[in-house]
């Protein structure tokens, strides 16, 4: 990453993405070196620990969603953290009363007070109340999934095709999602969509390959904008899909599923299932074969 980094370079933009977060402090000290910014996106990550500071402390903006199975969830809605005057100012957003009490008179700001951006993007009460109902009760149901996806990883890491996440020591994720590199070579090259046809027979409906989150190469806003935005010189920018081998082949290769947070029998459920299916998967070759 840091050998893409040109003097057009603006910011970091890093995603913590279903389980560990990612390297967090190495991608700060690569900011502060070139003088760049560093904002996370946090959605799958409140409350989750990197070198024992929590998850939005390290950029210089961290923005969380909150809609239904986010670890905080408030139906809908989210939130920004900063420390940065400039970055808050502009986040109050639309919100004129807020902005006439929070930004300062004789900031360049403040005459925009009365319309704020003109987007009314801020949080709706009844969400933002919902969310600070369940902040109250994160950490215990944070613990809660730790405990549960420590053993679920256990004992999917004795199973043939599966590859689990490895969890560094200094960090504590939130499991939004227990992602899965499946090893195709390792069950004799059967598709990945017929061992999740597999599992889905066993019960396991909530087990799915990643659809929306992908490379962002392969989305046609980013390869193809123009259709969107027309005033967008043609052909800019130049992504296609095939840019990034290594991020679509695990894109291809993982299956993700859900981590209870007080459900044991759920969980032990789940691993049957994949024990099953994995232990049958000649079974699965002959009658699905390629």
């Amino acid at each position: 990453m840091e050998a893409a980094i040109t003097p057009r370079t603006k910011a970091i933009v890093v995603t913590h993405l279903w389980r560990v977060p990612a390297q967090t402090e190495a991608l700060a000290g690569i900011a502060d070196r070139h003088g760049i910014t560093l904002v996370e996106d946090g959605s799958h990550a409140h409350g989750a620990t990197a070198g024992h500071r929590h998850i939005g402390s390290f950029g210089t903006a961290a923005a969380f969603s909150m809609n239904g199975p986010k670890p905080l969830s408030a139906g809908e809605g989210g939130f920004v953290l900063t420390d940065d005057d400039e970055i808050y100012y502009r986040v109050l957003g639309q919100y004129n009363k807020r902005c006439r009490n929070e930004i300062p008179f004789d900031h360049p700001l403040a005459r925009f007070s009365v319309t704020g951006m003109g987007l009314k993007l801020r949080i709706h009460p009844l969400a933002a109340a919902l969310a600070l109902n369940q902040l109250d009760h994160l950490d215990v149901r944070l613990t809660g999934r730790r405990r549960i996806a420590a053993r679920m990883i256990d004992a999917l890491r004795e199973l043939p095709g599966i590859s689990v996440p490895d969890i560094p020591p200094s960090c504590e994720p939130t499991w939004y999602a227990l992602a899965l590199v499946y090893q195709p070579d390792q069950l004799d090259g059967i598709p990945l969509t017929t061992l999740l046809k597999a599992l889905h027979a066993e019960g396991c409906l909530d087990v799915d390959l990643p659809g929306s989150t992908r490379p962002l190469n392969e989305h046609p806003l980013f390869d193809a904008p123009n259709e969107l935005f027309p005033l967008l010189p043609e052909g800019w920018p130049s992504y296609r899909p095939g840019q990034f081998p290594h991020a679509e082949h695990l894109h291809r290769h993982t299956l993700k599923l859900p981590v209870p947070h007080d459900n044991d029998d759920l969980a032990d459920a789940y691993l049957q299932a994949f024990a099953k299916v994995i232990s049958n998967y000649r079974d699965l070759k002959e009658a699905h074969p390629a």
